[in-house]
């Protein structure tokens, strides 16, 4: 890790550990700038790098990134103080992300298949602002199950987006012969056009199967921790 670094560390919910990412800036400095959960309303702030760990272990964030060190930390520091923490459109990943690369994204929501375009947004703060206390592994184990509901309708719904991108790839392969077939190149190349999009799109989506089996295996093994807390 170094100065500038969007940087990680794994937290804990209703005791259950590692469940959520939380993002910040490494200054370079044994500081981080983050959305600080210290007081009772969310601040981004200027901690020591302990403050930010919770003695837990921390990653760097891999991306392409847009702005240097010194540009990255400004960013950051230009919104000391902001009091505006909202766990859909303004998370403490928005913040970093947007320090890093300019674009306010939470790549931990897209994973959960919490899109705020297209979702209902008072309900996600409902069942957000319920799960916050949260406080025995029954209630953590019920959540748990929710979600792997959650995670198998995304899988189905992510996996016929995927079969459908398949068909229209060959579809548009067949109307590129077709149309070599006529003496159409324009209408060919438009049709080949069309196929690289849709292969692109099939590319995604297989990421996107990828990122929710890895996440129902994560879950997983959070909840077989927890039974194992509930055991013992």
């Amino acid at each position: 890790m170094a100065k500038g670094d969007q940087i990680y560390v794994l937290r804990d919910l209703a005791g259950v550990p590692g469940l959520y990412q939380h993002h910040g800036i490494d200054c370079g400095d044994d500081t981080v700038v983050h959305y600080s959960k210290a007081r009772e309303i969310a601040e981004i702030a200027r901690t020591s790098f302990a403050a930010f760990s919770w003695g837990n272990s921390v990653y760097p964030v891999r991306q392409s990134l847009i702005y240097p060190p010194e540009t990255v930390i400004e960013r950051a520091t230009s919104r000391l103080g902001e009091r505006q923490y909202d766990l859909l459109l303004n998370n403490c990943e928005h913040f970093a992300t947007w320090c890093t690369t300019g674009r306010s994204e939470s790549r931990q929501l897209f994973s959960f298949g919490l899109r705020p375009d297209q979702l209902n947004l008072p309900e996600l703060r409902r069942l957000a602002e319920r799960d916050r206390h949260v406080t025995t592994p029954e209630q953590a184990r019920a959540n748990f199950q929710k979600a792997l509901g959650d995670i198998a309708t995304a899988y189905r719904t992510t996996l016929a987006d995927q079969q459908a991108a398949y068909k229209t790839a060959e579809e548009w392969y067949r109307v590129a012969q077709k149309a070599l077939a006529m003496d159409r190149e324009d209408l060919a190349r438009a049709a080949l056009h069309r196929k690289v999009a849709a292969n692109k799109r099939i590319e995604t989506l297989t990421a996107q199967l990828g990122e929710l089996v890895e996440l129902e295996l994560n879950l997983q093994r959070n909840r077989a921790f927890a039974e194992r807390q509930v055991g013992g």
